[in-house]
């Protein structure tokens, strides 16, 4: 079953926001089980207060010695496994790449985001020849307006596209519902619409990065996708 891992070396780009948003969508349809192998341990915090799905399963005691068994239990137990990672130079990112069928980067509009995106890059790279097997993986441009495209995020976006990178077409807004599912413990579907502002924007933004995900794990290329317009 399709593992889906979640490297950052920068932290604050939305990498747990971006993994959970994954994890409860795809849990809307299957069972998933995310691997929650940040040493803070953001999403198993968070599960301990949600009134969590039936399909959702959270395992945290994940460390370098259990973190492929963790894994593959996983994996035979639920179609989708999600794991969140901290760091790019830690053993156990390696090994958890070792083992995922696609890699997302999270990283914001911002040229010190771009430089720490092409460190995970570099250690995918370095696993592909160490072990003779690509990863597929994607940057995942994050926490961006859904309003104002500034020309700073037109060229990283373009400079990554023309070096090769691929880049999600759908982009992750920056929206209050997305924290609130933090501060409230909820998935996004069982926030208050009367005290969450445009919540029906961010469910559709989750929605059309779960979908961007699974069309990847099925075409199982690296080519850069085409551009998403957001939703306003």
């Amino acid at each position: 079953m399709p593992t889906i891992a979640f490297v950052s070396p920068k932290g604050g780009v939305g990498k747990t926001t971006a993994a959970l948003l994954l994890a409860t969508e795809l849990a809307r349809g299957t069972r998933v089980t995310v691997v929650d192998a940040d040493p803070n341990h953001p999403i198993q915090n968070w599960s301990k207060g949600a009134d969590l799905p039936e399909t959702l399963s959270v395992v945290a005691d994940a460390d370098e010695d259990s973190i492929i068994d963790r894994i593959e239990d996983a994996a035979a137990d639920t179609p989708f496994v999600i794991v969140d990672l901290e760091g790019t130079a830690a053993k156990i990112v390696l090994l958890a790449v070792s083992q995922a069928d696609l890699v997302i980067i999270p990283m914001q509009g911002s040229q010190l985001d771009a430089e720490q995106a092409g460190r995970a890059i570099r250690v995918l790279r370095q696993h592909e020849k160490m072990t003779g097997r690509a990863v597929p993986f994607g940057i995942l441009l994050t926490r961006t307006s859904p309003i104002i495209r500034t020309r700073t995020m037109n060229h990283i976006q373009t400079g990554l596209e023309e070096a090769g990178v691929p880049v999600f077409a759908t982009q992750l807004n920056e929206r209050e519902a997305f924290r609130a599912m933090f501060s409230f413990r909820q998935t996004l579907e069982k926030l208050d619409v009367h005290e969450v502002t445009n919540l029906d924007k961010a469910i559709a933004n989750a929605e059309h990065f779960a979908v961007e995900v699974v069309q990847r794990l099925r075409d199982g290329t690296r080519k850069p996708a085409p551009r998403r317009e957001t939703a306003q």
